[in-house]
């Protein structure tokens, strides 16, 4: 019937163009100026600084003289790392501006970070907070400000092909995979036993002995209760976790439960004139705070002002410090009255489902 050829083919037409229109307008779209400055940034072993000539690095805004200056240097030192969510915002910025606008420098940019990532890591599962550069404390197992946290976090949604960065679970997803179960292994033999009793986790570890270990005079080694929530919630995301796994968790909140500071709150004055901004310890009936660190002994909280020498209270300690570090929080708070009895019910939940099979 030739009258139904014209159609047809008009259809098909429309088709073709509409898509290749679709796919035009994915790859014509303007650059991210942010994924641009990204790639600018990379270091030669794939992942990034945290600072530029001095600087925190900020994407923002584009990069001032200096810090063009440095990017360009002849012999630019790589001082790629996993601290202050250096290499992993990246990566997931890259993968999401892969997603929107199909440039495929940005998934190359992307798997190189990934595979920064899985090059630093440690046979033993833990990863330094620099790379290549590992002098000093840099080489240290670093759970400090949550680096390596957030590390095996980005890692387990590449593996499980979450989020912005699911695009790379196809190409990256099982060393991911690999990368996060070495991971947790070692988290959860890593935290601290006093007296033979399970407690929470240090900020960083000796690399090699994985004791835990001093990194800044200030920070000696002891428990550190900000990074210990962030390695608890990373192991109630944990699949079908192990019995290994449960009880690490359950040990750690019965270790936050038992140590809040009760009654007791953080009251913080802001700059005025005249008056630098300050910090203290008040009274306040119902509260809970916890200390940033406990010490390794007594499981009482440890203050050190810069010098490394230990004070009795924030009164006692230098003004620059005491305002220029959260000794105190309330990190703890949502992870018990919250997250802890969610993460009960899901395992409840499971059980009963697999029983019932």
């Amino acid at each position: 019937m030739p009258g139904l050829r014209f159609p047809v083919l008009q259809l098909a037409s429309i088709c073709l163009l509409s898509g290749l229109l679709a796919s035009t307008s994915v790859f014509a779209s303007e650059p991210d100026p942010v994924a641009e400055r990204m790639l600018q940034a990379q270091t030669a072993s794939g992942g990034w600084p945290k600072h530029l000539a001095g600087k925190a690095v900020d994407y923002a805004r584009p990069f001032d003289a200096a810090a063009s200056a440095a990017l360009a240097r002849s012999g630019r030192p790589d001082d790629a790392t996993i601290d202050n969510d250096a290499t992993t915002r990246e990566i997931v910025h890259l993968a999401g501006a892969l997603q929107r606008s199909g440039d495929s420098r940005y998934r190359d940019a992307a798997l190189r970070g990934v595979d920064y990532l899985l090059a630093a890591q440690y046979a033993n599962g833990g990863w330094p907070q620099f790379h290549p550069d590992r002098s000093g404390y840099r080489a240290q197992v670093t759970f400090n400000d949550d680096a390596m946290t957030q590390v095996v976090g980005l890692l387990q949604d590449i593996a499980e092909g979450r989020g912005d960065v699911a695009g790379l679970a196809p190409l990256r997803g099982e060393a991911a995979r690999a990368a996060v179960d070495r991971a947790i292994a070692l988290i959860v033999s890593l935290q601290v036993r006093i007296d033979g009793v399970p407690t929470i986790w240090a900020a960083q570890y000796d690399e090699t002995t994985l004791v835990p270990a001093t990194a800044r005079k200030y920070e000696p080694p002891s428990l550190a209760s900000g990074e210990s929530v962030a390695i608890v919630r990373l192991l109630m995301r944990q699949p079908a976790p192990s019995p290994a796994i449960i009880d690490a968790i359950e040990r750690a909140c019965t270790w936050f439960g038992a140590h809040a500071l009760t009654d007791i709150a953080i009251e913080r004055d802001e700059a005025s004139e005249g008056r630098p901004r300050d910090v203290r310890l008040i009274a306040r009936p119902g509260a809970r705070l916890w200390a940033r660190f406990y010490d390794l002994e007594r499981q009482q909280p440890l203050l050190v002002d810069r010098s490394g020498d230990i004070v009795a209270s924030l009164a006692d300690m230098s003004h620059e410090r005491r305002t220029g570090y959260a000794w105190y929080g309330v990190w703890p708070a949502r992870l018990l009255d919250q997250d802890l009895p969610a993460w009960r019910q899901r395992l409840a939940t499971a059980h009963a489902s697999a029983w019932h099979r």
